[in-house]
């Protein structure tokens, strides 16, 4: 066993038989080299098939001063940074239900073990969508996506998944479940779990369903690309669509170290308007740009994570959307000094995502600097995938004076550090 993977003094078959009491003999394994979770070994996996049974695992663990790490399709274990940890890891495959398709409310109430694509698959019968575009949507669950806060370029239209979410579901360390938000739009009443949980990486308690606002799935839509000579280029090309009445749904540029920048636009809606649309686009961008092709804009972020044997690191970075193009230069004139190579998306809200590729060393010097810049105008780089040999470097950077109230949240609800402990900002 690992140094430090092992926090307690429960032997493992004590700990099995207890949890097998609460949710059955078969629902409990002793975990394996493939459940590890940043390097650090776990002692058994649990399964449990209700929101009841996550709770009574919950207070379990806490009253044993456990460590539970919870898992979706363990699509993003990697993120964060590494848990102190880990001994029970909490997986969510077996709440998977889509509870409640109210549709002519457009909300949706589902368990947090489905994935966005059986969701998908069940609004998609009765016309509707969830207007999110996440990673790997085909492994990714409800609770994983909300706990990590992932979004993609739809962000734009519809808001983020803070906007999205609109009722939820939390089991505590403590045993208690507790329930936040409602089927309706319009909800204002009660504690606002749901903003809280999303994105703070399932250290606040383990989110067992939500509800949420839904929208018409478009009957017809075009995304289209245009090559881009320089930064400035895209941040005018920005601003010209931003500015204009065109209802796009999405807007992002693809750019590279060795390769010219693309920015992508989604056109949805009816045949004749998307078409009419994509006229007054094109009237719009002018000659610098044209002709348009077709569009990489879903796969984009997804293509940043391919090779996952390479030396390649990813980093989430937010700057201001009128400094898109002073990011991008920022970005390459670092590389260039370090002798990097890299490839970025970054959307039109200022949001991204950055990959990469050099040593060990001047991946981590490259991060440093972007950070100690970034963060001087309200900008951010936070690491989701970090090779071996960069050391300790804090995921998340500076949260400066918003990390006092964080971690008396944290203590709030989570007293003993029972979850994920040490993955969140500031080591929460």
């Amino acid at each position: 066993m690992d140094p430090g993977s092992r926090s307690t003094g429960i032997a493992t078959s004590t700990m099995e038989a207890e949890l097998s009491a609460i949710v059955t003999p078969v629902r409990v394994r002793v975990a394996g080299p493939g459940d590890r979770v940043a390097g650090l070994q776990p002692q058994l996996v649990v399964e449990p098939a209700n929101e009841l049974e996550v709770a009574k695992v919950l207070k379990f663990a806490n009253d044993a001063g456990l460590a539970v790490i919870p898992r979706g399709g363990g699509t993003k274990l990697e993120w964060g940074n590494a848990p102190r940890r880990a001994d029970v890891v909490l997986s969510t495959k077996r709440i998977n239900n889509v509870v409640e398709h109210a549709w002519a409310d457009l909300t949706v109430t589902v368990e947090a073990g489905c994935t966005i694509l059986q969701l998908a698959e069940t609004l998609g019968q009765r016309g509707q969508r969830l207007a999110l575009d996440v990673l790997w949507p085909e492994e990714a669950t409800v609770g994983g996506v909300l706990s990590t806060n992932d979004s993609g370029s739809r962000r734009l239209r519809f808001g983020s998944l803070r906007d999205l979410v609109i009722g939820m579901t939390l089991a505590l360390p403590d045993g208690t479940l507790a329930k936040s938000g409602g089927k309706v739009v319009k909800n204002v009443a009660g504690y606002d779990l749901p903003k809280l949980a999303t994105g703070a990486f399932g250290t606040l308690g383990v989110i067992t369903r939500a509800v949420f606002r839904l929208h018409p799935a478009p009957r017809f839509g075009k995304s289209l690309s245009f090559q881009v000579q320089s930064p400035e280029q895209v941040q005018g090309l920005f601003s010209a669509v931003q500015n204009s009445k065109l209802a796009h749904t999405s807007l992002q540029v693809r750019v590279a170290s060795d390769s010219r920048a693309e920015v992508d636009i989604v056109l949805e809606g009816t045949e004749a308007g998307v078409n009419a649309q994509e006229k007054q686009l094109l009237a719009l961008v002018g000659a610098p740009y044209a002709p348009p092709f077709p569009a990489k804009i879903w796969i984009a972020r997804t293509d940043l994570w391919s090779n996952p044997d390479t030396v390649g690191a990813i980093a989430r970075i937010s700057v201001l959307p009128a400094e898109i193009s002073a990011a991008i230069q920022l970005i390459d004139r670092v590389a260039k000094s370090r002798a990097i190579r890299w490839r970025a998306v970054l959307q039109a809200t200022g949001l991204g995502c950055l990959r990469i590729e050099g040593t060990p060393e001047s991946q981590r010097g490259m991060f440093e600097e972007l950070r100690a810049h970034l963060q001087r105008s309200g900008g951010s780089v936070v690491i989701l995938r970090r090779p071996a040999g960069m050391g300790s470097l804090d995921a998340w950077g500076d949260a400066g004076d918003a990390l006092p109230l964080m971690r008396a949240v944290k203590q709030q609800f989570d007293p003993k550090n029972t979850l994920n402990p040490g993955r969140f900002v500031g080591g929460i």
